[in-house]
């Protein structure tokens, strides 16, 4: 089996996709054969896929085997509504074997396979899992991307227990933006005090990678 690297995030919009694709970079420019899917994206209207088409891009770039692909086999389950997979499928099954597929075909073309999630760990994809079962389901180690705004302590703490608890091997990376200028003022203080280690997506991709690979 391929490394399997499953980003996810505190909340949506919280900047997974932007956070993939740099990875993506990185593992490129060490010589590694990268891949990357979406299996699930809501708020998709007219096939308009943004967010894989956005990883689709990055990807015929850097790994010219995946010119052979389509969109299709990047996001392999697509809704309009732009809710959780479990509220936009109207309470459908997830077809996992359908993602599992995709996975599978997607693993013949890279050595390392980055899966975006939707959303945070506890985003319901049906009526049985959520989010973080998926982590699970495809064995993967995960990439936790929190937020530095206000509020980030309370939700990366939440969400890192969360991965601990379901012994899910991963690692927290902070995605500042530039409205975020006082994270070092009224966030930062608190996790260095506690120990608690502090790497941010642009600043520290390439350590971040290094910790992924050995996870």
């Amino acid at each position: 089996m391929k490394k399997r690297i499953f980003v996810t995030a505190t909340n949506t919009d919280i900047g997974k996709t932007y956070t993939t694709k740099l990875l993506l970079r990185e593992f490129a420019s060490r010589g590694f054969r990268v891949g990357a899917i979406k299996p699930i994206e809501t708020g998709v209207i007219d096939a308009d896929a943004k967010d894989a088409k956005e990883l689709f891009s990055v990807l015929k770039e850097l790994n010219s085997e995946f010119n052979e692909l389509s969109i299709e086999d990047i996001v392999p389950i697509t809704y309009e509504l732009p809710a959780s997979p479990f509220v936009a499928s109207g309470g459908e099954k997830l077809d996992l074997d359908k993602i599992k597929r995709s996975i599978e075909k997607l693993e013949r073309y890279c050595d390392i396979l980055i899966i975006e999630g939707a959303g945070g760990l506890f985003v319901p994809v049906d009526a049985d899992l959520v989010m973080l079962d998926l982590i699970k389901e495809f064995n993967a180690s995960a990439l936790l991307v929190t937020h530095c705004s206000l509020g980030c302590i309370n939700d990366t703490l939440l969400s890192k227990r969360v991965l601990e608890d379901a012994k899910i091997k991963h690692q927290v990376a902070f995605n500042c933006r530039e409205e975020d200028e006082n994270f070092e003022v009224i966030s930062l203080p608190y996790f260095l005090k506690s120990g608690f280690e502090v790497m941010k997506v642009e600043e520290n991709i390439d350590t971040i990678c290094d910790v992924l690979y050995n996870l």
